[in-house]
């Protein structure tokens, strides 16, 4: 049990960054940092973590259990006590919130094997506009299946900010609640067959299927003609009706935003001052004032967990959540009451980025959100648990502490790391993990503090281990894990292997360690057994069979590796470079045919990691 003082959270002093050197903190950038956080108000807010036959608080009368019905008080919560979200009903009167946790995440059977990196957005293929969508997500599933892949991992499919120009990064959202439009398959919607609408602007979008860059603002008008001429078409539907009533006000708060964000240009903090915030009565008014557009947000969201749960049942998904969301988005105006909107997360500098990184994305206010209940943490995860098997957690440290940029600070390396109450967090990751039965994953790369590895792993969610970081060799990865060669900030197999990264990175003038960049190509080598001049195509095959021989309980491979993609989706920092935006050389189509693919496939299927039963 945890109550009578709030857990330790507060600006560290000191720190030791990616190559063991231990760093002090400034007393100016100490008060810089510490002035981004606003006082809580009411501690009396924030909920009692106890375990089954844990102490109680003193002066506990009853229990009453979310589910209905109550325990008795006194010394000890019941052993039996069942988990979830409960109240304290005290002697003196007061309801207090109380959290009773399994303290570790759920870890299904079927998460074993190996899969596929998907960037969807980046897959072309002949029924696509231009940008992959979640039929070609169902597609992937079903051709990887046939392949011997247990599971498939997707980029985070957050819902951006409605209108032009269109966010491009899946990790800047505008809400990590909902998902984006962009991804429908437009043909999949009942009544697309014989709508004109539809058929006209489909023949608009065959043009963009072979553009080099992905064009969403060409894109997004086009779908959003055709959905809005299916909306207009839409009778109605019992489906529909239990899904608004089933995601009630964070549906309904959701659809508002966008309808005020079509309304009114730039950030929400710039709004006419009766929309600034999630509730009132200028936001109940306009739901009856916008009933039909509020509703077509609605049937949006709808649709897209219809196309999604589809996808899913081709092969299981996990899903990527992204470490924040956008300052001007919806998340930020719904809970801006918990959020540092003076401060952005980012990272220390390492080798791979020496000016340090600025995600520009606003931290949660450790003390707030606490005194919140943790309730747009325990939306997220639910939300986003619910559509996959297993939740990939970008960032992970985050639940521990976050790099906290001041506005203003001049550098991303002018922050410092805030921590936060982590065990509390993980209490609850662990909560809504096994309610859903959905595994996590836990992104530990970069800087991580000593002891966080290891209680992750007490928590039972799966460590990233990736080739380009990893000293030992695949046989010596743990079990408890998810091995890679790459992810999507980093360098390409091919790209590494034919020095295209490097060439790019240094043609953009920015600062580059050219000893780590050769560094990954010297592990490359080694880890493939080939020599200098061998073809990236045999590089990969061979990087990925030595991958295969891990015994961690999931092992993945890009679809960028898979189609010599040389070009990494995101180059950190590079502002001018079309991040998130490149498509895959190879279409959908084309990589089903290919032996490359297949060949990747085949080394995985005879690897050390263990596969699901079929």
């Amino acid at each position: 049990m945890r109550r009578g003082g709030p857990p330790a959270w507060g600006v560290q002093r000191e720190y030791v960054d990616a190559t063991g050197t231990r760093r002090r903190i400034s007393a100016e950038r100490l008060r810089a940092v510490e002035g981004c956080i606003r006082p809580v108000e009411d501690v009396d807010t924030a909920p009692a973590f106890v375990r089954p036959g844990a102490p109680l608080p003193n002066g506990t009368r009853t229990v009453e259990l979310e589910g209905g019905g109550e325990l008795p008080g006194g010394a000890a919560l019941d052993r039996d006590a069942p988990y979830g979200y409960h109240r304290l009903v005290m002697q003196d009167g007061r309801r207090l919130a109380m959290v009773t946790s399994p303290g570790r995440c759920a870890l299904p059977d079927a998460l074993r094997g190996w899969g596929w990196a998907a960037q969807l957005y980046a897959v072309r293929s002949g029924q696509g506009w231009g940008v992959g969508d979640l039929g070609d997500l169902r597609a992937i599933g079903a051709w990887s299946r046939k392949l011997g892949a247990a599971m498939l991992l997707v980029n985070p499919l957050h819902a951006v900010r409605p209108g032009l120009p269109q966010e491009s990064s899946p990790y800047f959202p505008s809400s990590r609640l909902y998902r984006n439009p962009l991804y429908l398959r437009i043909q999949d919607i009942p009544g697309a067959g014989d709508d004109e609408v539809v058929q006209e602007v489909t023949r608009d979008a065959e043009r963009l299927r072979d553009a080099p860059i992905i064009d969403r603002n060409a894109i997004v008008p086009l779908k959003l003609r055709a959905l809005e001429s299916l909306w207009s078409r839409f009778g109605g539907d019992a489906g529909f009706d239990a899904y608004v009533a089933r995601e009630g006000w964070l549906l309904e708060r959701y659809a508002c935003f966008c309808v005020l964000a079509e309304r009114h240009p730039g950030s929400w903090t710039s709004w006419p001052a009766p929309y600034r915030r999630p509730e009132g009565r200028a936001l109940r008014e306009l739901v009856g004032r916008e009933r039909t557009r509020v509703d077509f947000h609605r049937w949006l969201q709808w649709l897209l967990d219809a196309q999604l749960a589809r996808a899913g049942a081709a092969l299981p998904l996990v899903h990527d959540l992204a470490v924040g969301f956008a300052p001007d988005g919806a998340d930020a105006w719904l809970w801006q009451d918990v959020v540092a909107s003076n401060a952005r997360i980012g990272a220390p500098p390492d080798d791979f980025n020496p000016a340090g990184q600025d995600w520009g994305v606003p931290p949660f206010d450790p003390g707030r959100l606490r005194a919140a209940g943790y309730a747009p943490l325990i939306a997220t995860m639910r939300r986003m648990m619910a559509a996959g098997i297993a939740l990939r957690i970008d960032h992970v440290m985050g639940l521990f502490r976050l790099w906290w940029v001041p506005l203003g600070a001049g550098s991303p390396g002018a922050g410092a790391y805030m921590r936060y109450p982590a065990g509390e967090l993980l209490d609850i990751l662990a909560l809504e993990s096994v309610r859903a039965g959905c595994g996590v994953i836990g992104e530990d790369l970069g800087t991580v503090e000593s002891g966080v590895r290891s209680e992750l792993r007490r928590r039972g969610l799966l460590s990233y281990r990736l080739a380009w970081f990893e000293a030992r060799p695949p046989e010596r990865y743990p079990a408890q894990a998810l091995a890679a060669l790459t992810t999507h900030d980093l360098p390409t197999a091919a790209g590494v292997w034919t020095g295209a990264d490097l060439a790019e990175m240094e043609a953009t003038l920015r600062p580059v360690s050219r000893s780590a960049e050769l560094g990954v190509r010297r592990k490359l080598k080694r880890l493939a057994g080939v020599s200098d001049d061998a073809p990236a195509s045999l590089v990969v095959e061979r990087a990925y069979a030595a991958l295969g021989r891990a015994p961690s309980r999931l092992v993945v491979a890009t679809l960028d590796d898979a189609s010599l993609a040389e070009r990494r989706p995101n180059l950190p920092g590079d502002l001018a470079r079309p991040n998130w935006s490149i498509p895959l050389p190879r279409t959908l189509e084309q990589l089903r045919r290919d032996p490359l693919p297949r060949r990747i496939a085949a080394g995985l299927n005879g690897g050390n990691h263990v596969r699901p039963q079929s």
